[in-house]
């Protein structure tokens, strides 16, 4: 049985924080049922210590050459491109089994079981009924019409797939030659939630493991099943995702920026969800924005970001002061805007956390924004 201990923080030196032993996991609490969540306050953009944004008219997108801070109105209307009907691309699907893989053999949280945070540092979760299990799970890859067989082409990686909305905004940009014609790689997650499960394991980890699952084990897979090259130009790759799949997107491009130069996100659960707890990272994501991204050289990445006006606070055990979703992207975007990288970051007003109105709105626009600067061939 995987098992987490508490860490006990007695003091702080500078910036850092100073650890003492580690008590015997007996003292521990007990692993809870999952508490109920706050209701998340609705945020405003002009909040002090909130970044200084450009409000749009409602139902206005950004430009997509310009790179810093933008809010959006309360409407939210789906780009054309998400209402043209059926794929003019095609859909290839096969499954994974933890059996076949050497990286991650798979966990689960026993059901109706989550974590208690520890007494002494409630920036440590512990879990204490996270085990062994298989699991299987479905990768779906989008080939565009546009694809020509045998060339290498750019691509995509998205998280908790399948995700129709990507495959249809890429088919019609695509089309009208706004972005390259790419494959789209749609990953299903391990399953479960959070800390303790293996989405959380995959997607809230801070090492590059997940982008060397996705090198390894799919990617090769992706080429056998859907008969196409992908490129190894780090320009040409993409992640994405939402929530933790948006902060897994990050985490991918940023422990390997040789294989990821591009990263679009929505929700980024840019906060304190790592585990198992690492002295490396021991506030995980939330470390993006505390120190990673201001105390290292800029990297080639660019960035599109989103988060909502009643995104999540708050939402388990722990009341650490890293978990409110608005306050970790806000950070992020003023990190990004000090070292200098290019990056989009959109506020939408009359939105939730990772809202399907506006991702229906944005995401023709933001994959625009992400692919600034790739060549599009005209196939016409």
């Amino acid at each position: 049985m995987l098992r987490v201990a508490a860490v006990l923080w007695v003091g702080v030196v500078g910036s850092g924080l100073v650890r003492a032993q580690t008590p015997p996991v007996a003292e521990l609490p007990a692993t809870a049922t999952h508490p109920a969540r706050p209701a998340p306050p609705t945020r405003d953009p002009h909040t002090a210590g909130y970044v200084t944004a450009t409000e749009l008219p409602d139902g206005e997108v950004p430009a997509v050459t310009v790179d810093g801070n933008f809010i959006l109105g309360p409407t939210h209307t789906p780009a054309k491109e998400m209402t043209d009907g059926s794929l003019q691309g095609s859909l290839i699907e096969f499954t994974m089994s933890s059996a076949d893989s050497k990286i991650y053999p798979g966990i689960v949280r026993d059901p109706g079981t989550f974590g208690v945070a520890d007494p002494n540092d409630p920036a440590t979760l512990v879990v204490t009924t996270s085990h062994p299990a298989p699991y299987t799970r479905k990768v779906t890859v989008y080939v565009p019409k546009q694809y020509v067989a045998g060339t290498v082409a750019p691509f995509i990686v998205g998280a908790d797939g399948p995700d129709k909305m990507l495959f249809a905004a890429l088919d019609g940009l695509i089309a009208e030659h706004k972005v390259p014609a790419m494959i789209a790689i749609s990953i299903g997650n391990g399953g479960g939630d959070a800390q303790g499960s293996e989405r959380g394991l995959e997607y809230d980890t801070m090492s590059g493991k997940y982008a060397e699952f996705v090198e390894k084990e799919v990617l090769p897979r992706v080429e056998a099943e859907a008969h196409v090259k992908l490129t190894k130009d780090p320009d040409g790759r993409a992640t994405t995702g939402g929530s933790s799949g948006g902060s897994c997107a990050l985490i991918m491009a940023w422990y390997h920026p040789e294989w990821y130069h591009r990263v679009l996100t929505y929700s980024g659960t840019y906060v304190n969800q790592q585990w198992p707890h690492n002295a490396e990272t021991p506030h995980g994501a939330w470390g993006f924005h505390e120190t990673l991204i201001p105390k290292s050289a800029k990297k080639p990445i660019r960035l599109w970001m989103e988060v909502g006006d009643r995104d999540l606070f708050n939402p388990n055990a722990m009341r650490d002061g890293m978990h409110d979703w608005v306050v970790a992207n806000e950070d992020m975007a003023k990190v990004l805007a000090a070292k200098g990288y290019h990056y989009q970051f959109v506020f939408a007003k009359n939105a939730g956390h990772v809202d399907r109105a506006v991702r229906a709105q944005t995401l023709p626009e933001a994959l625009e924004y992400l692919w600034q600067g790739y060549p599009v061939r005209d196939s016409r």
